[in-house]
């Protein structure tokens, strides 16, 4: 198989393969240990204190039902669209829930390694998902020709999660057709300095779906809020597929402030903090080129993905260290070779380095070094 071409390949509705429901925060909870945490992608640090006090001051009017006209309206203002190209949701998460249920596609195709839950979502609803496998040797670039034309949905991360590959917009753009649904996950695309390549607010692509979560930027996992971008009649099909009263009073209140001028100059001046943070990290993790420890790149958002010689043991090592990563294997697309380290601030990515260098002299002796997992891609499922 030529390692250079990505390649298609087909899963059904049932539960073999990687575990699509494992997520970062499992690898931090439940065994009773303070761990830094390098395995979500929640900025650090957050919520700020100005958007703690602004939620607070929203209990109470928990009295009374949401209402979400204000924050629509000031999601639609951030973005220059109109109000009915807007969808609120409880994170980015449900929208490709509703996104699963509510348009009738018969051909969905999502293109790995990248967030597992657009693929569960559709599973779920009972959908055959064929899946595009981006290739390490290529630097899991996309490349349009891999997609099916007949695909009628077709799923994308940018910057994709895991892998912080920031496709060109033109590239994505150029996947529209008549009749296909394109969605574009953009979850992270607010840490990107200058939000390069994004299509939020684009109204000149047939299809296209922008998906956007606050969670990620502002700290606001357990508020549960993101929004879905797309043509008004793609709008009314989600939205009757939505409960009634879907996104709480508090994280309301929240999209509302978060996508105001002030919250939008923050942003922007974290996502340069960001990458100088990552280059520093990357940088570190350059020094370990000898022992096999290689970073997937150029990296371009709030995560790196890296191939490590005995993933697995390094990975346990380090949290035996007090330092948690995400495991890579249960990402389509990847094997047990990879890991997924969250961007943390200088100090704490010079500790995590020194636990590094530990872990990797600890474990080297434990198995063979995959090396095929750089490559070739990593474990691609049988056609």
């Amino acid at each position: 198989m030529d390692t250079h071409t990505p390649t298609r390949t087909e899963t059904g509705t049932g539960s073999g393969g990687p575990d699509l429901r494992h997520h970062g925060d499992v690898e931090v909870r439940d065994d009773g240990s303070a761990l830094v945490d390098l395995a979500v992608n929640v900025r650090a640090d957050t919520p700020p204190a100005w958007l703690r006090e602004h939620v607070a001051a929203s209990l109470g009017s928990l009295a009374a039902y949401p209402d979400g006209r204000a924050a629509r309206a000031a999601v639609a203002a951030r973005h220059g669209l109109p109000v009915e190209r807007v969808l609120l949701t409880a994170g980015a998460a449900e929208a490709f829930v509703l996104l699963a249920r509510a348009l009738k596609v018969r051909r969905p195709v999502v293109v790995h390694p990248q967030f597992t839950e657009p693929e569960a979502a559709l599973r779920d609803a009972g959908h055959t998902v064929g899946r595009v496998l981006l290739r390490a040797a290529d630097g899991f670039r996309l490349d349009a020709g891999a997609v099916p034309e007949d695909a009628d949905l077709v799923v994308v991360g940018n910057p994709t999660n895991p892998t912080s590959v920031l496709h060109p917009a033109d590239v994505l753009a150029s996947l529209a057709r008549p009749g296909r649904t394109l969605v574009v996950d953009e979850a992270f695309m607010d840490a990107v300095p200058g939000e390069r390549e994004a299509l939020a607010g684009r109204t000149d692509v047939p299809g296209l779906v922008v998906l956007r979560s606050l969670t990620k930027t502002w700290g606001l996992a357990g508020l549960r809020i993101g929004y879905v971008l797309a043509d008004p009649e793609t709008i009314v099909e989600l939205e009757r597929a939505q409960p009634l009263w879907p996104v709480s009073t508090p994280a309301l209140a929240a999209a509302e402030v978060c996508v105001a001028p002030r919250a939008l100059a923050e942003a922007a001046h974290a996502a340069h903090r960001i990458a100088a943070d990552r280059d520093r990290l990357v940088a570190g993790l350059a020094e370990f080129a000898g022992a096999g420890v290689r970073v997937a790149g150029p990296a371009e958002g709030p995560f790196v993905l890296v191939a490590v010689p005995h993933a697995s043991a390094v990975r346990r090592r380090l949290r035996d260290l007090g330092y948690a990563v995400r495991r890579g294997d249960t990402f389509p697309g990847l094997g047990e070779g990879w890991l997924r380290l969250a961007v943390r601030d200088r100090t704490t990515t010079d500790g995590f380095l020194r636990a590094l260098e530990r872990a990797v002299a600890t474990t080297a002796g434990e198995a063979e070094p995959p090396r095929a997992e750089w490559e070739k891609t990593a474990q691609a499922e049988p056609a």
